[in-house]
């Protein structure tokens, strides 16, 4: 593994988003307190940095530093920012409307048509959107899901089943909901899917850790979807569904790496001003740092050939790992009454704790890494 080094454009864009962290952490107590009243709290640079940065640059305004331009697409740069915002707080990153997951699906596998659709309705305003695939008695087995798209006509299908621990579930005004058309494998479909369509009930859920996130759970009673809205209709079978689903999350958890890693930086400089010499600073630090490497390498890795999870999953391996004993670290090096004392500690390490569940668990992570070995494909290039 190369050490990725960040050029002058890609310091520029660390340096901005650095520079908003501390007003999401402003906000962060307010948030955790309240994740769905969101208004006061719409107008925070940080929100505006990462919709400029997620949206395609036809749709929006990409967000330009001096010389240097950023649009959607580039891993690489997504993990430079969403890490030196979570250092800020990462239930705040959570909480930005905008494309998020279903943004980086439509783009992947959305027609021309699709694009428009999805992306002029986020852009409309502070939009929050949702990506359904988890159902309450499948978990993480995606190819098991049981909802499904019945065909009513050659245009028209309905939409029935339950989805659970859905970000955005009861926030979210549009998003992407996967579900069978058949009892293949090849039968799972993603489709764009309105929040106000007849049908479509969402549920918010109680949590403790990132409540930034709104958890929920979508229950899809007849939801008219029409054929229009399936995405990948131009593509072979073998390219749409799960595959899609795959290249998301393979984009997405280094992401989840990258806010535990920030998180975990935002605990031990809390120790570092209340307790400049306690024991392990250095040491949990330089963990830390090595991730966020680590980190910048899955980005790159990604950026070079989107199918190759593999540095995905040993980030978000190494990073939760590396967070949780950073949180653990920083209450016993303040003592006692550390969590009642400073309540962003207290939120902090709930929300260490959710990072474990946020793309697959490590076990998860382990057993893709374990299958890449096994093919053959561990020591060289080539695809999972």
């Amino acid at each position: 593994m190369t050490v990725v080094e960040l050029d002058e454009r890609l310091a520029a864009l660390r340096g901005a988003a650095a520079e908003t962290a501390g007003e999401l952490r402003a906000h962060a107590s307010a948030l955790d307190a309240d994740p769905y009243g969101m208004k006061p709290h719409l107008d925070v640079a940080a929100f505006d940095l990462i919709r400029r940065c997620t949206t395609p640059e036809r749709f929006g305004d990409p967000l330009r530093i001096g010389r240097f331009g950023y649009a959607a697409g580039s891993s690489l740069d997504t993990l430079v920012w969403t890490l030196e915002l979570a250092y800020g707080d990462a239930g705040m990153v959570l909480a930005a409307p905008g494309p998020s997951l279903p943004g980086i699906l439509v783009d992947q596998l959305g027609d021309e048509a699709q694009q428009e659709y999805f992306h002029r309705a986020v852009a409309g305003g502070p939009v929050w959107t949702f990506f359904a695939v988890t159902e309450p008695d499948r978990g993480s087995d995606a190819g098991a899901m049981e909802s499904a798209l019945q065909r009513e006509t050659p245009e028209l299908y309905r939409l029935h089943g339950t989805k659970k621990y859905i970000g955005n579930g009861a926030r979210g005004a549009i998003g992407v909901v996967f579900a069978r058309t058949g009892s293949g494998p090849l039968s799972i479909r993603a489709a764009l899917v309105e929040a106000a369509a007849p049908g479509f009930h969402g549920q918010a859920l109680e949590t403790v850790g990132l409540r930034g996130a709104a958890l929920g759970e979508i229950r899809l009673t007849g939801v008219p979807v029409p054929a229009e809205r399936l995405l990948a209709r131009h593509l072979p079978p073998t390219r749409r569904g799960l595959w899609g689903a795959v290249r998301v999350f393979n984009t997405v958890r280094p992401q989840v790496a990258a806010l535990a890693v920030g998180t975990g930086l935002a605990c031990a400089d809390l120790v570092r001003t209340e307790r400049p010499n306690a024991p392990g600073l250095e040491a949990v630090a330089a963990r830390l740092e090595a991730c966020r490497h680590l980190v910048y390498e899955a980005g790159a890795a990604l950026d070079r050939d989107r199918d190759d999870g593999r540095l995905s999953s040993a980030a978000k391996i190494a990073a939760v790992a590396a967070a949780r004993e950073a949180g653990r670290w920083a209450v016993r090096s303040l003592g006692p009454a550390a969590l009642v004392e400073h309540p962003l500690l207290e939120k902090w390490t709930r929300d260490i704790c959710a990072f474990e569940f946020m793309e697959g668990t490590s076990d998860i992570q382990r057993l893709h890494l374990a299958r890449s070995l096994v093919r053959g494909r561990g020591q060289g290039g080539g695809r999972p």
